[in-house]
C-alpha cells in the first residue's frame, strides 16, 4: 500500500523492521510543495523524533523489453543477502540527485540519466536509525555491470518478476508507482 505523508510536520513513529521489512513508500505526485520543501520538513520531523536521520537516494533503472514493456534492474547485495534497487547514503554537501546517480554508478557500473522523481521510502536501518531514501527513474546511457564489493548480481526483470524477486515490501510498493507512471505517461524517462 502506498501511503501519503501528512500535511503537517507531525508524523507517526516509524515501525521497527521485521523479517520482511516494514516501511513506507510515498509517490512523488502525492507530496505537497516542492521536493526540497518536503525533504526538509521530513528531515526535521524525523530528526526530532529519533536523533540521527540517515538520508539516502537511489534509482530504479528502467529499459524496454522487445515487446515494449518495462524491465527494471534489481541488484543482489551479498552482505545483506537481499534483492533491492541500487541506493546509498548522501555524502556531506551532496544533493539527493547527485547521490542517486553516484550510488547507481558505484553499485552497477552503469552511467545513467536521471528521470522523473518517483517517491521515497522510510524505514529503520540495521543500526535502528530512521532512514529515508529518495528514488528516481533512470535509464542507462553507458556502461556494463561488473561485480563489486556491494553487489554481486544484477538482473533485468519485468515488473511482475521484480515483485517476486525484491526482498522488501517498500521496494515492491515502488513498482506500483513505476507501473502507474508507465500507464499514464510512457516512456518512463
Amino acid at each position: 500500500m502506498v501511503t501519503r505523508p501528512p500535511l503537517e510536520p507531525s508524523v507517526t513513529p516509524l515501525a521497527r523492521p521485521g523479517p520482511r521489512d516494514v516501511g513506507r513508500c510515498t509517490p512523488a505526485d502525492a507530496l505537497p510543495g516542492s521536493l526540497e520543501d518536503v525533504a526538509n520538513a521530513r528531515t526535521a520531523t524525523l530528526e526530532r523524533q529519533a536523533g540521527e536521520l540517515v538520508r539516502a537516494a537511489g534509482g530504479i533503472i528502467v529499459r524496454r523489453a522487445g515487446d515494449g514493456r518495462p524491465e527494471v534492474a534489481v541488484v543482489h547485495r551479498p552482505t545483506r543477502v537481499d534483492w533491492s534497487f541500487p541506493k546509498g547514503k548522501l555524502e556531506p554537501g551532496e544533493t539527493l540527485e547527485a547521490c542517486a546517480l553516484r550510488e547507481v554508478s558505484e553499485e552497477t557500473g552503469l552511467r545513467c540519466r536521471l528521470g522523473r522523481f518517483i517517491g521515497h521510502t522510510e524505514y529503520r536501518d540495521r543500526k535502528d536509525r530512521p532512514k529515508v531514501v529518495a528514488y528516481w527513474i533512470m535509464d542507462v546511457e553507458a556502461g556494463t555491470f561488473t561485480v563489486n564489493e556491494e553487489v554481486d548480481d544484477l538482473r533485468w526483470v519485468d515488473l511482475r518478476s521484480a515483485e517476486q524477486l525484491l526482498t522488501y515490501e517498500r521496494d515492491r510498493e515502488l513498482l506500483i508507482v513505476v507501473a502507474a507512471v508507465d500507464e499514464v505517461a510512457p516512456p518512463l524517462v
